[in-house]
């Protein structure tokens, strides 16, 4: 099976994603569920209310995992959701190709 392109805490590889995902983790999980063909409104909005936000948020990272072929369960989705959720954000939207990535490949070129 294969892995995730970046660790959970290579999140500073990309330091334009990182500081929209801090100021504004919902518009990341909702970029996020659009990946995977969720509705972006819906579920940055839930991303936000505590257990709720964890369970779609863990949820969403099933999706790509499956998507992707990642090794994982739902259950070690949902912990890290809860005790790394701004890691696993950005981690995730590397792995779907994130639009706050494209930002900084613009600035390197």
């Amino acid at each position: 099976m294969a892995e995730f392109q970046q660790s959970l805490f290579g999140c500073f590889s990309n330091c334009t994603l990182c500081l929209v995902t801090y100021f504004v983790p919902c518009y990341t999980a909702g970029k996020n569920a659009e990946a995977v063909g969720e509705s972006c409104v819906l579920y940055g909005f839930l991303s936000l209310l505590g257990c709720i936000g964890i369970y779609t948020r863990a949820k969403i990272r099933g999706k790509i995992r499956e998507t992707k072929g990642i090794e994982g369960s739902f259950g070690h989705d949902c912990v890290i959701s809860w005790f790394c959720g701004l890691c696993a954000l950005i981690q995730e939207s590397a792995e779907v190709g994130g639009t706050c990535g494209e930002a900084q490949a613009m600035v390197r070129e």
